[in-house]
């Protein structure tokens, strides 16, 4: 009976594949046809299959537990506290600029009182921006009694209303 091997062969591009074939009695080689996957084997009485379709592998999922998290009682929103509601806007830079500025117009004005003027503004941009330059010039400079006095609302004050006799 002719037995059956199994043997190298080169590819065209290149490589190697195997072949089975059967040798004949002059010991000459006889192709045989290679199982398809999916197909039977002869050799056994039972059938086994000659490929298999490996089983479709699942990708492990970790399911993370929340008992190891401390549970928050809060809501969502964070609560802001009175302090920051007054200080944590417009009128906290309004309140740092007016600040800065009188630190350091007293204190330009212990050491060169000359350039109190110029400090006074430049300390309030420094420490609050804009905002605070504006709240500094609007309130220290005069800009706000300039407004006020354009728009007429020269209420005059004590002095005022002795020149005119009224006291």
């Amino acid at each position: 009976m002719p037995t059956i091997k199994t043997i190298k062969i080169k590819k065209k591009g290149g490589g190697t594949r195997f072949q089975k074939v059967m040798v004949l009695a002059s010991g000459k080689y006889k192709f045989v046809k290679n199982t398809v996957k999916g197909g039977v084997r002869k050799t056994r009485a039972k059938g086994r299959p000659a490929y298999t379709k490996p089983k479709p592998t699942r990708k492990r999922v970790v399911r993370k537990s929340n008992a190891n998290k401390p549970k928050n009682s809060r809501n969502g929103v964070a609560k802001k506290s009175l302090k920051s509601k007054i200080f944590g806007g417009t009128l906290g830079k309004v309140a740092l600029g007016m600040g800065a500025a009188s630190l350091a117009g007293y204190a330009v004005g212990m050491f060169a009182p000359q350039f109190s003027a110029f400090a006074r503004p430049v300390a309030a941009y420094v420490a609050a921006g804009p905002v605070g330059l504006i709240a500094d010039l609007a309130i220290n400079q005069g800009l706000l009694q300039n407004i006020t006095g354009a728009l007429g609302f020269n209420g005059g004050g004590m002095v005022a209303q002795q020149e005119a006799g009224g006291l």
